[in-house]
């Protein structure tokens, strides 16, 4: 995979947790800033999601034969913000700030798999 991008993926969204989970801690709700960190970090997804279907078609397989679960991780990793994005719009309290914290964190840990999984990496 292009690991660049990855690491700017993963990092970017351990950011976004911090500092949505500080909002919370603070009792803030998700704020209009927050909803463009989440739009960054979602860019970012969209654009290795283009890569790496782009690197599939192009003939690369991930190292084990996994592409039914890279592709599943590429989109599993494009939906994850925009899911936990409309949750923490029906949450106007601390808890939308959250989930974002959270849904940034399981995404960060998506990163990981993404990229073990294109490696060969069996995860153990």
């Amino acid at each position: 995979m292009f690991s660049p991008l990855t690491v700017a993926v993963a990092v970017t969204a351990l950011l976004l947790a911090a500092w949505c989970g500080y909002a919370s801690l603070r009792d803030q709700p998700v704020k209009d800033w927050h909803y463009l960190g989440m739009a960054v970090v979602l860019l970012l997804t969209l654009v290795q999601l283009a890569v790496g279907l782009v690197r599939l078609a192009g003939g690369e397989r991930p190292a084990e034969g996994g592409t039914a679960t890279f592709v599943s991780y590429l989109f599993s990793v494009s939906l994850c913000l925009p899911v936990v994005g409309v949750v923490a719009l029906g949450e106007r309290s601390r808890w939308g700030s959250a989930t974002v914290a959270a849904g940034a964190l399981v995404l960060a840990a998506l990163q990981l798999r993404l990229a073990d999984v294109w490696a060969g990496g069996t995860g153990a």
